[in-house]
């Protein structure tokens, strides 16, 4: 049964069977509660693992770090660092160091330490992009907004630890928030997309905009939210879906009511602007009989 919010429980249940990875992270036991029951299989150890502890000081590049392009490599570095230590206190050497790169590499790749966090973007962007499905498709549009942003919200998963310190330290720093709108702006018109939904016309802005504040509600809600089931989560990102639904419902009527004011102001308008031509015409030709012409006089 649906509660006051409008959150479904049924959700949770559909949203585990599309999602088998949704379980609870940790090898904590699940099912029957048998012990070790749900718990991964150990990984096999990569076969360098010994020389790199056999050569602690050789200098050798972070673990994984060479796998992984340099533009990411610094994304992870940075998200490592910022998952141990306070943001204020990351420097950019510091970055360059742990994801195996040098600093003129580093600098042709993002320009300060601010623009990795656009790069983290971009990466989970791309993530939730490619990880689309058509299973949704006749679903309201309401279901497919939730799909994409849970989704956008299971790839930031691993890098929680880092994004709350984050989050922590840029509250406070009104122009740092205000670059990541932009940031945020961009990623969740992809997102609108892939949910099809339109961010063009009249309303466009708002949608997106509306769209990018209900996402940064919801985030501060998942930060704080350690259940593996993620239902408060989930709760709140419904609330902030119909809420906005309601918004833009009382925006486009607004829009339709003042249509008319609208198509009246633009006639005066251009009504003004074709007497002021008209004006500038005749005082042309009576201050200048001759018009442009000196042989004119002839």
């Amino acid at each position: 049964m649906a509660s006051d919010s409008g959150f479904h429980p049924e959700r949770l249940m559909a949203r585990t069977l599309r999602n088998p990875s949704d379980a609870p992270p940790g090898g904590k036991p699940v099912g029957d509660g048998t012990p070790g029951a749900g718990i991964p299989a150990a990984e096999p150890k990569p076969a360098t693992e010994p020389n790199s502890a056999a050569e602690p000081n050789s200098g050798a590049e972070p673990a994984g770090a060479a796998a992984l392009p340099p533009r990411e490599a610094i994304v992870e570095a940075l998200m490592r660092l910022a998952a141990e230590q306070p943001w204020s206190d990351i420097e950019i050497g510091d970055i360059a160091r742990e994801a195996g790169v040098s600093l003129a590499t580093f600098r042709d790749l993002y320009p300060s330490k601010g623009a990795v966090l656009g790069g983290f973007s971009r990466m989970i962007d791309r993530q939730v992009l490619e990880g689309g499905s058509d299973d949704l498709d006749e679903e309201p549009t309401r279901e497919r907004l939730f799909d994409v942003l849970m989704r956008r919200l299971d790839a930031m998963d691993p890098y929680k630890p880092a994004l709350r310190r984050i989050a922590f330290a840029l509250r406070g720093d009104p122009l740092s928030l205000a670059a990541l709108n932009g940031v945020a702006l961009n990623s969740q018109r992809f997102m609108l997309a892939a949910a099809g939904i339109s961010t063009e016309g009249p309303l466009g802005r708002l949608k997106l905009q509306g769209v990018v504040i209900a996402f940064a509600r919801t985030l501060e809600t998942w930060l704080r939210d350690d259940d593996p089931s993620l239902a408060r989560t989930m709760a709140r990102l419904d609330r902030e879906i119909r809420g906005g639904e309601r918004l833009m419902e009382r925006a486009e009527d607004v829009r339709r009511l003042t249509a008319p004011l609208r198509a009246l102001a633009q006639s005066l308008a251009e009504g003004g602007r074709r007497r002021s031509r008209r004006r500038e015409a005749r005082s042309e030709d009576e201050g200048d009989p001759l018009g442009d012409d000196p042989a004119a006089a002839i």
